[in-house]
């Protein structure tokens, strides 16, 4: 699947608005269907009080809806939901994407404002920058009512009470880790903790960047009350061996925007002076700090009122800023050397000029739309970009690194009429795995995304760090090395023969600088050690660096049950039926806590949004048998490599105990939602067999039959990650969609399959 493309095209849709009853004229809604109703619940309210329990703070529900709190607290406990937790407000933009997704198919705009306690304009500014957020919800906002509380019929009081006592079985087990306890944990000081702190600047030092595991997007500078970079942090990436971290900015926020764009600028100051501090904890710990270069950012119509001169490429109601006009590269090249002039520690930026963000008239392959733009070359205009980028920050600070990403250029094709285009002071960097040629279940294929399944680098990569090491430019590989959109809601996944592999295989290309994680993959894991330790020679082959590893995390006695534990997870991962349609519809990132339906609920799945029930979508380029037969292999793989790990568990002394349960817990995690991809393709292919009204009783009755077989199993396999979630709150989680689910989620989806089973019984 081409992403880029894919992306666009929702975006595109969802650019105009409608107004509709309970919607706010300023917010996208795009095709706006009717929404999915939730039948597992007596009716809307239940599921609202549900979905928002001990997430959003009983004022703002009660609010929302027109009622007492006490109205709220009796419907919570007749479903026998926990004891209410006052909401930590300082989480509440580390849970609110968590919060809109879990209330997209029950509110009405105007209510989920209320809900959120968020403007119009800062929900549009949050759907619009916050990683492709509108993207991700399916560009389109479901039709559905106001929603107003009303006292409980005596039906719904009955359904509640049947709730309550699945509900009960599980939440009365135990009590839960608290949910981002995670934060705590990282952001501790080991107590004389050496840190090499190596100059950031310096040319021959190699970087290797991260994103921040707990990371906020959109205007991440402006809220001194959240700390996505804490000492503690800082000290665990260092010592895994990050040296680099890079961050989302918009620049039109950074700098004052001159004579030409005087509403540019509106609170740089906050943002230079947070930046500043932040760059001088990294630095204490011989970590960079890099910017995120998605620019210039398209804009309204309304914004080139007397600025037509400047109007670039369209898109919807957006329009590009055409770089070929001077006002705007001038803005821009002030602005970077303004930046960097004023946070004189700062490493770098992170360039990427045609991505799905829409930013300049080349951006989506049109220039031809542009009348400036489209008397220019391609090259000429993405490595003009770039270009007026690298003047300005090294004219701030003529040390700092300019690192250019290709992703995108020509389509994700070859691209050396831009390569040598490029200012020569730059680095290259190429997502190493890309166009690597695969064969899964017999369905041959090309990476075209981020992968931890097939090992790089590919041909593009190859022939583009070529081009760079003739043209005089440094290079940089982009390596996930501890999840990959082929699961992201596990901190890092133990697949390490893989890992060591990919940098193994890098180290013959020179590299002058790793990327090891895009908005996933953050955490401070035994991945990048193991890049740590393959980069830096100080072992001398693969088996002394997993070796090494293994002997850390468990002691000398489990090292042998761990490498095999790690080469089963390893050969398990490689039969993973890739694509980039899976990677982003596919319900591995919910796993047990997406949710099943009686029919066909006609929506499209979402890029990690929604995967609903679109087994289409999900199994992109492979037949359902092999999309199926894959997953389950995946599945059955992992649950060798666990039978290995209980040996570990089993020879592990009491100082190493905590970290094996720990990995195990994210091990265990893994299988679950790999197993449940399973169940839930197999779903919907009989539910939609059924449909067949041709079918003999006796087929009908065998497929009932396996659906209800399936349900039972999604059960066991929700039931079970619920007890994981409960102590380990870092699984379900990813910095750029927050939490995909928490508990609460796993038992609606005991309650999911418990309603249909009486639908499909004989």
């Amino acid at each position: 699947m081409k992403r880029i493309f894919f992306c666009c095209l929702l975006f595109l849709s969802g650019l105009f608005t409608e107004k509709t009853f309970g919607q706010t004229d300023s917010l996208p809604v795009g095709a706006y269907p009717e929404a999915i109703p939730v039948t597992h619940f007596p009716d809307r309210l239940h599921a609202f009080v549900w979905r928002n329990w001990n997430l959003v703070s009983l004022d703002a529900m009660s609010r929302t809806i027109g009622c007492k709190n006490s109205d709220i607290l009796g419907i919570a406990a007749s479903m026998g939901l926990p004891s209410y937790v006052p909401v930590d407000g300082s989480f509440n933009k580390r849970i609110y994407i968590t919060v809109i997704r879990r209330n997209w198919h029950l509110l009405p705009y105007g209510q989920l404002l209320k809900l959120l306690g968020m403007s119009a304009e800062e929900l549009s500014v949050a759907l619009k920058e916050d990683d492709f957020l509108f993207i991700k919800l399916g560009g389109l906002k479901p039709k559905v009512s106001e929603l107003r509380y009303a006292a409980p019929g005596p039906k719904a009081i009955a359904r509640a009470a049947a709730i309550k006592k699945i509900a009960q079985k599980y939440f009365q087990q135990q009590t839960g880790v608290p949910r981002f306890k995670f934060i705590d944990d990282l952001s501790l000081v080991s107590p004389n903790e050496r840190i090499n702190k190596p100059d950031t600047h310096n040319a021959n030092i190699r970087p290797r960047i991260v994103y921040s595991y707990f990371g906020i997007f959109g205007d991440p500078l402006s809220d001194t009350s959240q700390n996505p970079y804490p000492d503690g942090l800082l000290e665990k990436l260092s010592r895994s061996g990050v040296n680099g971290i890079w961050m989302h900015t918009v620049l039109n926020q950074m700098a004052p925007g001159g004579k030409g764009f005087p509403e540019f600028g509106v609170g740089h100051e906050t943002r230079i002076n947070n930046l500043k501090k932040i760059v001088e904890r990294a630095a204490k710990y011989g970590i960079g700090i890099y910017l995120y270069m998605n620019e210039p950012r398209a804009m309204p119509a309304s914004f080139f009122t007397n600025r037509s001169g400047m109007q670039g490429t369209k898109e919807g109601n957006f329009y590009a800023m055409c770089t070929s006009d001077e006002t705007v590269t001038n803005w821009m090249r002030a602005s970077l050397a303004f930046v960097f002039k004023n946070v004189p520690g700062l490493a770098g930026v992170i360039t990427i000029t045609a991505s799905e963000n829409f930013t300049n008239c080349a951006s989506h392959g049109h220039p031809e739309l542009c009348p400036r733009c489209s008397r220019r070359s391609y090259a000429d205009i993405i490595a003009g970009v770039n270009r007026v980028i690298e003047e300005g920050v090294h004219t701030g600070n003529p040390d700092a690194k300019v690192i250019v990403w290709d992703w995108g250029w020509h389509n994700h094709g070859l691209a050396q009429d831009v390569i040598t285009a490029l200012p020569k002071s730059v680095y290259l960097m190429s997502v190493s795995e890309w166009a690597k040629p695969i064969s899964r279940g017999g369905i041959d294929s090309k990476v075209g995304e981020y992968s931890l399944s097939a090992v790089g680098p590919g041909p593009r990569a190859i022939q583009h760090w070529a081009w760079a090491k003739q043209t005089g430019l440094r290079t940089f590989a982009k390596v996930q090395v501890n999840n990959s959109w082929e699961l992201s809601a596990v901190p890092w996944l133990p697949v390490f023969d893989l890992v060591q592999q990919h940098i193994s295989a890098l180290s013959n290309y020179d590299m002058d600088g790793l990327m090891l994680s895009w908005s996933l993959g953050g955490y401070p894991s035994p991945n990048m050690e193991i890049a740590d330790l393959c980069l830096n020679y100080s072992v001398s082959g693969e088996n002394d660096v997993l070796d090494s590893i293994a002997t850390n995390r468990y002691g000398v006695a489990a090292v042998p049950a761990a490498r095999k534990a790690w080469t089963a997870f390893s050969k398990a991962f490689e039969a993973y039926p890739y694509s980039g349609g899976t990677l982003y519809t596919a319900p591995q990132q919910y796993g047990p806590a997406n949710l099943l339906y009686e029919k066909a609920t006609g929506y499209k799945a979402t890029m990690v949004g929604f995967p609903y029930d679109d087994l289409k979508s999900w199994r992109a380029i492979y037949p359902d048998s092999i999309f199926i037969r894959q997953f389950n292999l995946v599945a059955e793989g992992w649950l060798k490599g666990l039978e290995y790990f209980r040996q570990v568990k089993n020879i592990s002394d009491s100082l190493h105990r905590q970290t094996v349960l720990s990995d195990e817990r994210i091990a265990v995690a893994a299988y679950l939602h790999f197993a449940s991809v399973v169940n839930q393709a197999r779903f919907v292919m009989y539910r939609d067999s059924l449909a067949n009204k041709k079918l003999t009783p006796g087929i009908r009755k065998s497929l009932k039959k396996n659906i209800r077989g399936i349900l039972r199993n999604e059960i066991a396999l929700a039931a079970e990650l619920f007890r994981v979630c409960r102590e380990d709150p870092r699984i379900g989680y990813e910095a750029s969609n927050q939490y995909y689910y928490v508990e609460q989620d796993l038992i609606e989806k005991i309650l999911n399959c418990h309603f249909l089973l009486e639908v499909f019984k004989d």
